[in-house]
């Protein structure tokens, strides 16, 4: 007869019961080398996103460097009340509101255009020179694409205005002309950033399954109609994401390339809140007040992209959240 041990079966320290462990402790046992190379970006934006959001307390202080902040007077909604009650608000809003408007509205459907059109080459090669020539913009500081910009624009000498003159017209200062300033920014932005921002609109292209293409072929749809019917529907998650975030950054405009086309002659559409920001917080040492726009800013871009994404759900089954 065989004897039956009474020794209890004490599992040991590595033999915990998968079941009885906690969603995260399974999820760093599952993924423990993922989230080692996920830790330096956690610690970016611990250290120089979040641990920095103390510092908006200023944002209702009275914000003296000598004294600190948390010695600093408290003056409330002061500096907000300031910023509505400025006689430039309403020009600084519309220009950075519409300057991220024409980048949307022309900026964002450019990337999706030409990664349709790469898709469609069949010379490898050439596709692949298109690929590298339109990736290497995004490379180039802000800096010498600025002092391109100006360079090429300029009215005496300008590449531009080469050819203007060589057409039988007159040079035009493009860079003194108020209503010159946003297609330039716009278009300088688009040539930067076409190339580099087709890559997830090519890697989304890759999962579309290409046996649609073949049921497409054999119901005789052209190559339009397989762009419209089984390519776009395709990416249609891709784009909308992109464009749920891209709405966010309407008012998010960068402020170095601005900074550095912008000029006292062109203030009308060029002056916007970054730049504006810039000259009362760092030039004239008002922290408490550049901070408050800021905070301002944000909460206001935080309401596009829930606005966007609330609308993307109901319309859609692609949302951020």
């Amino acid at each position: 007869m065989a004897q039956v041990s009474s020794t209890p079966n004490i599992a040991g320290k590595g033999n915990v019961n998968p079941v009885r462990r906690s969603k995260w402790a399974r999820l760093w046992h599952n993924n423990k080398y993922l989230w080692l190379l996920f830790l330096p970006c956690l610690l970016y934006f611990i250290i120089f996103r979040y641990l920095p959001m103390f510092g908006l307390i200023i944002t209702f202080k009275d914000y003296n460097l000598f004294r600190g902040m948390w010695d600093s007077k408290w003056v409330g909604f002061k500096y907000y009340r300031m910023f509505l009650e400025n006689p430039d608000f309403f020009l600084l809003m519309k220009n950075t509101f519409l300057l991220g408007l024409y980048k949307l509205v022309f900026g964002f459907p450019a990337p999706i255009i030409l990664a349709l059109l790469l898709n469609e080459l069949k010379n490898a090669v050439f596709k692949r020179f298109v690929q590298t020539v339109s990736y290497l913009p995004h490379f180039i500081s802000n800096v010498i694409v600025a002092s391109m910009a100006i360079m090429f624009l300029s009215p005496s000498g300008g590449l531009i205005n080469n050819i203007i003159v060589s057409l039988g017209f007159e040079p035009i200062n493009f860079m003194m002309k108020p209503e010159m300033f946003r297609s330039v920014y716009v278009l300088s932005e688009i040539w930067q950033h076409i190339g580099w921002e087709t890559i997830i609109y090519l890697a989304a292209l890759t999962a579309v399954d290409p046996r649609l293409y073949e049921a497409a072929s054999i119901d005789g749809a052209s190559r339009m109609r397989k762009l419209w019917h089984v390519t776009l529907p395709g990416i249609s998650p891709a784009i909308v994401i992109t464009l749920i975030l891209n709405i966010g950054k309407v008012l998010e405009i960068g402020f170095e390339k601005v900074f550095l086309m912008q000029n006292p002659a062109i203030y009308e559409t060029a002056d916007i809140i970054s730049t504006y920001v810039y000259r009362v917080g760092m030039e004239q040492g008002n922290f408490s007040y550049g901070a408050s726009i800021d905070l301002f800013m944000g909460i206001i871009s935080l309401i596009f992209i829930y606005s966007a994404n609330q609308i993307s759900r109901k319309v859609s089954e692609t949302s951020l959240w």
